[in-house]
This record gives structure tokens, C-alpha cells and sequence, in this order.
């Protein structure tokens, strides 16, 4: 089992303005190559934040590609996936599911959307170990986390990134971007978790790094 955190960011690790535009930051090699990592993976996960403000399909998009597409899981503490977006509309092609904390949204189900309900953590969000475990018992071990930006700081928090796949477009965002990573509420450095960059690779005009998890990392 693995999980690995894309990140599409600017030089200064901005995924979007201020004002929400994110599309599109990275070019369309890297484009491509997210693509292809999506197909190697199980399930590609995403907040409800990400899934409001992009409508995305979430699927593997590449020219002459027959092989299976990843499930879909969004997690929605409050079960906001809205019934005519792209997730919920193409639910019977393509297995989606809802992380949840509560009662099932009925209509989700009738959708087609597999509605899991999760012990809340200590932010009242799903318990991200406890969703890890429900989905590997499912078959979905390699998880392809994808945004947005507290979401990418819930799994860092809870130690379960075992590799980044980080696109850098040559774009400074400055500071009222928005951050790939939100807030951590590190004390010190040595509370951070640690990676080791294993290659680094041009595509197009960005800059794509691969990382993985340091034996040392807390």
C-alpha cells in the first residue's frame, strides 16, 4: 500500500490566486504526466473544496488508454457533492465514493455514490486512518492524493505520504495565493516530516520532482 501527494504548484508553492484561479498552472506535459500517474494508482482522492470550486471528472485522460480508471473518493464531511456535477453524474461509469461523518445523504446513494461514513478526528473531519484502512479493505491500496491544500496538510499531519509528485510551473504567486499545504501547527523543525528527492525530470517549461518519504521523517 501507498500513498503519494501531487502537488501543481508555482515556484512559490501557490496552487491558485487569491481570487481561486488555478486553471491552469502547470503546461500541458505536466498535464499529461499527472495522467499517467492517475492510471498507476487505485483511487485518487480530493476535499470537498476541490470538487466545489473545479468540477472535476478525475479520470485518465490519454490518447489510446483502455486500461482501468481509478475510483474516485471525495472527502465531504457534510455530504456537500453537488448531484449534478461531473463526480456524481458519471458515478455509474466510474466507482466514486463520499468519506463522510453522520448519516447518509440518500440521495448520493440513489446517485450512484458509495456514501462512507468515518469516525470523525479531532477536527471533526473522517479520520484519515481510519478511511486509509476502509479503502485498502476495499481493494484500493495506492491512493493518488490530489488536493487541495487542506487536505495535503491533514495526510502530512497524520504521517501517511509515503511519496510527493510535485509540478513546478516557472509562475510567482506571492503570498495571497493560495498554499499547496495548509496550515501544519509545527513548533519546531525537527516536527516536520521529511522527504528525499529521488529524481527531477523537465517537462516543458516546468519542473517535476519526485520525493519520498525519509526513514527519519516523524
Amino acid at each position: 500500500m501507498g500513498i503519494t501527494l501531487k502537488l501543481a504548484t508555482s515556484l512559490d508553492g501557490r496552487i491558485a490566486t487569491a481570487s481561486g484561479e488555478s486553471r491552469w498552472i502547470t503546461g500541458p506535459e505536466a498535464r499529461e504526466q499527472v495522467h499517467r500517474l492517475r492510471a498507476e494508482h487505485d483511487a485518487v482522492i480530493i476535499g470537498i473544496g476541490t470538487a466545489l470550486a473545479d468540477d472535476p471528472e478525475l479520470t485518465v485522460r490519454l490518447e489510446g488508454y483502455a486500461g482501468p480508471q481509478p475510483a474516485r473518493v471525495v472527502l465531504d464531511t457534510r455530504q456537500r457533492l453537488p448531484l449534478d456535477g461531473k463526480l456524481v453524474r458519471t458515478a455509474g461509469d466510474v466507482a466514486t465514493f463520499v468519506v463522510a461523518v453522520g448519516a447518509v445523504r440518500d440521495a448520493l446513494v440513489k446517485a450512484g455514490v458509495d456514501v462512507l461514513v468515518a469516525p470523525a478526528g479531532e477536527n471533526g473531519r473522517p479520520d484519515l486512518g481510519e478511511v486509509v484502512a476502509a479503502l485498502a479493505s476495499g481493494g484500493l491500496n495506492n491512493l493518488f492524493v490530489e488536493g487541495g491544500g487542506e487536505v495535503a496538510a491533514s495526510f502530512l499531519k497524520a504521517g501517511l505520504v509515503d511519496r510527493i509528485e510535485w509540478f513546478r510551473a516557472p509562475i510567482v504567486l506571492g503570498g495571497d495565493g493560495r498554499p499547496c499545504v495548509g496550515p501544519l501547527g509545527l513548533a519546531a523543525l525537527a516536527d516536520a516530516s521529511r522527504f528525499r528527492r529521488v529524481a527531477v525530470r523537465e517537462l516543458g517549461p516546468d519542473l517535476w520532482e519526485r520525493y519520498v518519504a525519509s526513514p527519519t521523517a516523524s
